[in-house]
């Protein structure tokens, strides 16, 4: 009779840390970005995923609705992916949550400070409202948190499994 070693024991497969990351990406692209609608739609920010996804490139009345939010949200979550790759590569190794915060704060930045200009419809940011920064940078600043305290922790649970 064979026995089968405990799942926690096995060893993890190194394509498991990436699918891992894939997953987390997307699902966190996701979620904050339905996160995103729900501010916008209850007018805590200006600013949507359809609004800056789909409407600042395409015209058409649909461009302003439910549909144009959903395929928002999932070209996000699909940009996301690779955002979450990068933290993958670059920043796996650092723990805790202010690693997180940096990153959400530093896609904030360069989402609004360099990409938001580049939109035709956008106001830039030193026209957005105070709730509309607030809202958003809180929204990155969680989003930042999410996919790097989970990639991190993955990252870590694999070396301490390696031991």
């Amino acid at each position: 009779m064979e026995l089968k070693q405990p799942i926690h024991l096995k060893k993890e497969k190194p394509s498991a840390i990436i699918w891992k990351t894939v997953s987390t990406g997307f699902f966190g692209g996701i979620l904050w970005s339905l996160v995103g609608v729900f501010f916008a739609f209850f007018n805590f920010t200006v600013v949507s995923p359809g609004s800056f996804v789909i409407s600042s490139w395409l015209h058409g009345e649909w461009t302003d609705g439910w549909l144009a939010e959903m395929i928002a949200v999932l070209v996000l979550g699909v940009l996301s992916i690779l955002i979450a790759l990068l933290y993958l590569l670059v920043l796996k190794k650092l723990q805790g949550i202010l690693p997180g915060l940096l990153f959400g704060f530093g896609l904030w930045g360069i989402v609004f400070g360099l990409i938001l200009p580049l939109c035709p419809n956008m106001k830039p940011l030193l026209e957005l409202d105070s709730d509309t920064i607030v809202t958003t940078l809180c929204l990155y600043l969680l989003y930042g948190v999410f996919i790097g305290f989970t990639i991190s922790y993955d990252h870590l649970d694999r070396q301490q499994n390696k031991k």
